[in-house]
């Protein structure tokens, strides 16, 4: 084998990260199942993804803001009422929602059939968020909203109670 040769062959790159339909991680938040597909560690934490299943008649956190991360949502089946400050927006399958910093929003499933959705999280700082609350209850403690409240102030983000 040629020096040259010896120079070019492959180098090791960054791991492709592949979840299969049944891997992921879980977390169950009362009528909520997340299925966490990407926590960030593969893209160097600058984005996070996760699959949520809302039960039927699933009201969702209380309106907020968050100051360091955006969110998105691709609705996958289902229905999902989106309130954005005053504003409600039914999102059907196949709609994307963008939240940018510092917008109040809150989502909800109304419907007699559960929803699903994509979540985007950039950077990735909210997925620890969803974990937290995991531990709380697996803790015995009961997942209410100022409990929700309280854990969402450690990731940046706090009520929007002037849409309360």
């Amino acid at each position: 084998m040629t020096d040259e040769a010896k120079t070019s062959e492959p180098q090791a790159g960054p791991a492709v990260s592949v979840v299969g339909p049944d891997d992921g991680e879980t977390i169950v938040m009362g009528t909520t199942r997340m299925r966490v597909l990407e926590d960030g560690s593969h893209t160097g934490h600058r984005l996070g993804i996760a699959e949520s299943v809302l039960a039927p008649h699933t009201p969702g956190p209380p309106q907020h803001r968050h100051a360091q991360h955006e969110e998105g949502f691709y609705i996958i089946s289902g229905t999902v009422r989106f309130t954005v400050g005053e504003k409600e927006y039914d999102a059907l399958a196949g709609t994307l929602v963008m939240v940018p910093r510092g917008a109040p929003h809150t989502f909800a499933n109304l419907a007699d059939r559960p929803a699903v959705m994509l979540s985007m999280f950039t950077p990735d700082l909210y997925v620890q968020y969803f974990r937290d609350l995991r531990s709380m209850t697996a803790d015995g403690r009961p997942l209410t909203p100022q409990a929700a409240v309280h854990t969402m102030s450690r990731y940046a983000t706090e009520p929007a109670t002037d849409f309360a």
